[in-house]
């Protein structure tokens, strides 16, 4: 297997597990108001995003950039609970309402990519792991983050195919989808900070 294929699949199976739950419950809250029709606007807010933590996986991987494992650890939960904030103040809200909210609120996408600075970082600490004393990873890097989208991508997919379930075969309510959605995803993220804080 190539270099290339190896951290491919290490930036894959680094956010499609389980243990990256921080990361999923993001992805969960950053797509919970849209459902599988809004596609293309969950694919600006995931291109978003994927612009943010690819910047700082860049600069942080190649060391251009110095932080606090500890205060990322914090602020990925924070960025969790804005986004699960966000979702419940405009639950409900047809979209020429959406629109005419405060400008913060109605740039959804601009706070994606905000909120991916600082998952790269949390991204960069695993890859700095795996490459060791590596100077100039390039290749590594570029595999490990095309792996990492391509993992995003297919949870994002399985979110929004959940979503279609539960709103059409169960017929649930999308505002209601979107409550118990951010609300659950909310509550793992309290549980998070608050275990970081106090660790």
């Amino acid at each position: 297997m190539s270099v290339f294929q190896t951290y491919l699949q290490l930036g894959f199976f680094h956010i499609f597990n389980l243990q990256a739950y921080d990361h999923l419950v993001f992805l969960l809250a950053l797509c919970a108001p849209y459902v599988a029709a809004d596609w293309r606007r969950v694919v600006a807010l995931v291109t978003s995003f994927t612009v943010g933590h690819s910047v700082t996986l860049a600069l942080a991987t190649l060391g251009f950039v110095r932080y606090s494992p500890k205060l990322i650890e914090v602020l990925i939960p924070l960025t969790i609970l804005l986004t699960c904030a966000l979702n419940l103040s405009r639950a409900g809200l047809r979209e020429a309402e959406q629109n005419r909210r405060p400008l913060v609120l109605a740039l959804p996408n601009a706070l994606a990519a905000g909120f991916g600075l600082i998952h790269g970082l949390g991204f960069s600490s695993y890859l700095r792991e795996l490459l060791g004393h590596q100077s100039r990873p390039v290749l590594e890097l570029l595999a490990f983050n095309v792996g990492v989208e391509l993992g995003q991508l297919l949870i994002v997919a399985l979110i929004l195919l959940l979503g279609l379930v539960v709103l059409r075969a169960l017929r649930a309510a999308r505002r209601d989808w979107v409550l118990v959605v951010s609300g659950a995803a909310g509550g793992i993220a309290a549980v998070l900070l608050l275990q970081n804080l106090t660790a």
